[in-house]
This record gives structure tokens, C-alpha cells and sequence, in this order.
């Protein structure tokens, strides 16, 4: 029996629906009015899964109102997208398309529909996200410093990073307001904390950016977190295994933690030091360091206790 899917491609002021296998295909309108109709419209569908495409934030607002109205949605990966469409030798492109594309991927793949992160999170996401885009404009301004050699352009890289600074430093304290706030946000950071390599900026991370965190398997948070390794292999030949897709915060955040934790940490020292000894590449232990420092963390928050060296 076939089941039935929807995709909608989201743009900045319309949402395209494409109803699988039935081909029914409308449009509505990206707002409140547009939102209440079209929740109203799939509800009477009783649809398996909608499915919409991460498309920078514009479908936020669209999820949380479908989730609200007890329909299973998922955010699907665009490059995921992409691929299945050129799979499918679909090459021609406008919104409508990509709505249909969408739902075959739904009823293809199947995935799992999560509840969707709760408006502080995405707050914590979003202030998590800046910080991070301030960091990177304050490495490239220290970047120019170093090769500069006009004074005036030294004295103006000079005054944006501290203004970078102050604002950075202002973040970090809406950050804290916005954690310490929470007391079951507090409990967790304090919990992931306690691993030696995670600080409060990587707690933080994860806290924002992988929410499903001692909710899920190790493999599966593995594989939302990017950590997962994939083989490629056909016929005699075998190539090396690699890490990619997932959350990319949340995997550079892994990393550093790895980065300490391979000093630092009892336990994930002794592992990284096995694998170096066993021929291991140092990058290639670091990833496995970051993947066995992820496990941890999810035990930790599963079982909602604290970290121990034994």
C-alpha cells in the first residue's frame, strides 16, 4: 500500500506542496493565514511524513507550526536533495519541482520524524551561530593585521577588533543569561562539562545545535553529528573510510573537544595513544577520539550522570 508523502519546497514568501503519489500540487502563502490553511489541508490527508528542505532558516517557522498541529515533519538535508534529483535525472529546477522532488525523497528514504527544537533552543542556536561568525571575522581581521603594513589600515583593523571583542564579549554574556536560566539547561552543561575537554563553549554548542543528545543511539547521534565514518570499497579495491554530512557545528565542536581531550583526558588519552601506537594517522585518531568523546557525552545525558575516570 502506498503511503503518502509532501514535500514543500519553501521560499521567502510561498510554500510549494507536492502531494506523493497522488500528484496534487498547490501553493500558499509564508505566513500566518497561509500556515493555518495548509495545516488544515494536510491534516485531512493524513500524510506519513512532510518532509521540507533546510532552506536557511525561512522554514523554521513553517515546521514548528505543522509539528504544532501534530503533523510528522522533517528537515531534510538540501545536498541530499540535490542528489536524489540528479539519481532521478531530474534536471530541470523551479519551485514545484523541487516540492516533488522533496516528497519522493520523503517516500524513498523514509525518515524519522524528530520533535523539532523548542523556541530557547533555536535561541541558543541562533546566539551560538553569531558567536561563531563573530570568532571567524576576528581570525580574519588578525589575519590582514599581520600583513598590513600602512599604519592607518593597522589602526582601523585595530578599532573593529575591539569592537569584535566587546561584541563577543556581550554575547558570551546573553549566552550565560540564556543557559544558566534554564535549570534543566544548567543540570546539562554542568553534566557535559564534567568530561575533561569539553568546556563551556562545546557544552553549549551541543546543547543548541544537537538536541536529540542522550535521546538516541550511539550510532544514530553519530550520524547526525558527521562523525560517523563511511567506507568506499568496489570489487578488490578498498579506499579509505571518511567522515562527512551531519551538523557541522557540532562536528568542529567534536574536534576541539578531541583536540584537548587526546591531552587531557584520562581515558580518550590512552585511546588516542593506542591508536597512534597501532599505526593510526594522527588525524584518523583524532576523529575516532572525537566519535568515542560523543558516545560519552550521550551516556552521560542518558543516564543523567556525571562523568567518572573509571
Amino acid at each position: 500500500m502506498d503511503i503518502t508523502t509532501v514535500g514543500i519546497d519553501v521560499s521567502k514568501d510561498r510554500l510549494d506542496v507536492a502531494v506523493w503519489p497522488s500528484g496534487e500540487a498547490f501553493v500558499e502563502e509564508r505566513n500566518a493565514a497561509g500556515l493555518e490553511r495548509l495545516a488544515t489541508r494536510l491534516k485531512a490527508l493524513s500524510p506519513a511524513i512532510v518532509a521540507l528542505e533546510a532552506t536557511g532558516g525561512f522554514e523554521t517557522v513553517a515546521a514548528a507550526t505543522l509539528a504544532a498541529a501534530e503533523l510528522p515533519v522533517v528537515v531534510v538535508n538540501p545536498a541530499q536533495i540535490r542528489a536524489f534529483a540528479k539519481a532521478l535525472g531530474q534536471r530541470a529546477k523551479t519551485d514545484l519541482i523541487d516540492a516533488v522532488v522533496i516528497a519522493r525523497f520523503a517516500e524513498a528514504t523514509k525518515p524519522e520524524p524528530r520533535p523539532l527544537p523548542d523556541e530557547a533552543t533555536r535561541l541558543l542556536a541562533d546566539l551560538m551561530a553569531r558567536r561563531r561568525q563573530i570568532v571567524e571575522m576576528m581570525a580574519a581581521e588578525r589575519q590582514r593585521e599581520r600583513r598590513v603594513m600602512v599604519p592607518r589600515l593597522r589602526k582601523s583593523i585595530v578599532r573593529l577588533l575591539k569592537a569584535l571583542e566587546k561584541e563577543l564579549a556581550s554575547l558570551d554574556a546573553d549566552i550565560d543569561d540564556t543557559v544558566r536560566g534554564s535549570p534543566v539547561w544548567r543540570d546539562k552543561e554542568n553534566l557535559l562539562a564534567s568530561v575533561p575537554g569539553v568546556g563551556p563553549v562545546i557544552a553549549r554548542t551541543l546543547l543548541a545545535e544537537l538536541p536529540e543528545l542522550g535521546q538516541l543511539g550511539r550510532r544514530q547521534i553519530a550520524a547526525l553529528a558527521g562523525v560517523a565514518p563511511f567506507t568506499r570499497q568496489s570489487g578488490q579495491w578498498r579506499g579509505r573510510s571518511f567522515i562527512g554530512g551531519g551538523r557541522t557545528p557540532v562536528r568542529t565542536a567534536l574536534f576541539l573537544g578531541a583536540l584537548v581531550a587526546a591531552r587531557h583526558n584520562p581515558v580518550l588519552k590512552a585511546f588516542f595513544a593506542h591508536l597512534r601506537a597501532a599505526g593510526k594517522p594522527k588525524m584518523v585518531a583524532l576523529i575516532a577520539v572525537a566519535r568515542k568523546l560523543l558516545t560519552i557525552l550521550n551516556a552521560i545525558l542518558r543516564d543523567n550522570r556525571p562523568w567518572q575516570n573509571a
